[in-house]
């Protein structure tokens, strides 16, 4: 398993959000990562696919889409088609996640589920093999700045375990909400490999070397506590 950080556009400065993005790419970020939000599944209002074109056209790393939708199924193309490379949708989300996970890979892109905190990791079991991603909410979805959740990391373990049992050892586990050097590696202790940190990076004074001292811690806890 590969470690990769992937900066949150959402703690960027929404007034220079072309720049921000660059940013995060040449202080050595492995992708951008965008989380939209329908002020429906969750009570507030982000960014749309033109957002998502504009981080296409100014980066060349890949564009994690995190779709906190009620109705994900409906902007699957669209978000495609604005340059999504992976796109996550939520198990808890309405109509048929199954389907709308192969739609995701039928037209070019990674398809990815993601949990909130409270849902239990066996909520996932029935598409594990339909997906390249979980994701693995450690703060409840809606809102940039919150604290880390302690109480997920042990799903995460449970994740990576069920994934090892069905022979999935290339699934990427990621984590989102309050990441950073000292949460990160008890995430990566557990299983994960995608980090995704927001406020932590984007509020750096180097957002460089916070994304190699990330990177560094979580690969050296991966690296000694893999689950078996």
């Amino acid at each position: 398993m590969q470690v990769k950080i992937l900066p949150s556009l959402l703690a960027a400065d929404f007034g220079r959000l072309a720049a921000e993005a660059r940013r995060a790419e040449q202080a050595g970020a492995d992708a951008l990562h965008l989380d939209i939000m329908d002020a429906h599944f969750v009570p507030n209002l982000s960014m749309g696919p033109d957002v998502v074109a504009m981080a296409r056209r100014e980066v060349t790393i890949p564009l994690s889409v995190h779709l906190m939708m009620t109705h994900p199924a409906q902007y699957l193309n669209r978000f495609i088609d604005a340059g999504a490379d992976s796109l996550l949708i939520h198990i808890e989300a309405q109509g048929n996640i199954p389907e709308a996970l192969d739609r995701i890979r039928e037209l070019g892109a990674r398809p990815g589920i993601t949990l909130n905190p409270e849902t239990p990791a066996r909520m996932i079991d029935s598409v594990l093999n339909q997906v390249d991603e979980v994701l693995c909410m450690t703060v409840h979805p809606g809102y940039g700045g919150q604290s880390f959740m302690e109480e997920v990391v042990p799903k995460i373990r449970d994740v990576r375990t069920s994934a090892l049992r069905i022979g999935r050892t290339d699934l990427d586990i990621m984590v989102d909400g309050g990441i950073n050097a000292e949460t990160g590696p008890r995430c990566a202790a557990a299983g994960a490999n995608l980090f995704v940190a927001g406020t932590y990076l984007f509020r750096a004074d180097d957002m460089a070397r916070e994304i190699a001292g990330l990177r560094r811690a979580a690969e050296g806890a991966l690296d000694r506590e893999l689950p078996s």
